[in-house]
């Protein structure tokens, strides 16, 4: 009986395991297809394998999002700029978001941390544990790797193959696009490339 109820609890052990589906393309380098364009659009272009955005007229800015709606998921993609610009990368939602640079409100790099709408940066990513920040590991002007993983409500990221950030957030939402911002009250540019994602789904 012993040995059957462990069995039993080792199948459902299994059956609850992540399952990584197959890493996907979320852009093919040559135009936007699975995103959804802004009506008149002057922020985002392609060029040389990359989507290429640049602050509008008046510093307005502009966020471009996935046709695709995601659960939990990993998502990488490499990211150029010259540490002055305010980007990231949104979760499922507008107010959700993993930083890329300069924090409108604090006037510092927050690169890898989470910005949560009404919370602001709950955590800030850590590129040695016990010291904030991610500046030894940013590459200014030069190509970075970010890679984050959403189960769930909790957040992870990794810079450059280090992993910098955990958190959990009281109101992700479940299901949502991904999405790439270009702050606006700034003239800045940033380059992105390589995007890819993983969903993650739940198997049995």
């Amino acid at each position: 009986m012993k040995v059957a109820l462990l069995a039993l609890l080792g199948l459902s052990s299994l059956a609850l395991a992540d399952h990584h589906g197959k890493e996907q393309s979320l852009f093919n380098g040559k135009d936007f297809t699975g995103w959804k364009v802004p009506k008149n659009n002057i922020w985002w272009s392609v060029a040389d394998e990359m989507i290429v955005a640049k602050s509008g007229p008046k510093k307005r800015g502009s966020n471009l999002w996935s046709e695709k709606e995601y659960e939990d998921f990993d998502m990488v993609c490499d990211f150029r700029f010259d540490g002055s610009g305010d980007s990231g990368v949104f979760l499922r939602d507008g107010g959700q978001q993993i930083q890329i640079g300069i924090s409108g409100s604090l006037k510092r790099d927050m690169t890898a941390s989470p910005y949560i709408a009404g919370k602001g940066y709950p955590v800030e990513a850590e590129a040695t544990k016990g010291v904030k920040g991610v500046k030894s590991l940013l590459r200014i002007n030069d190509w970075n790797t970010l890679r984050v993983r959403a189960e769930g409500p909790k957040y992870d990221a990794w810079l450059n193959g280090v992993h910098v950030m955990t958190y959990t957030s009281t109101n992700a939402k479940v299901k949502g696009p991904v999405g790439l911002q270009l702050h606006g009250n700034k003239v800045m540019s940033i380059d992105f490339r390589k995007l890819s994602i993983t969903e993650i789904t739940k198997k049995g």
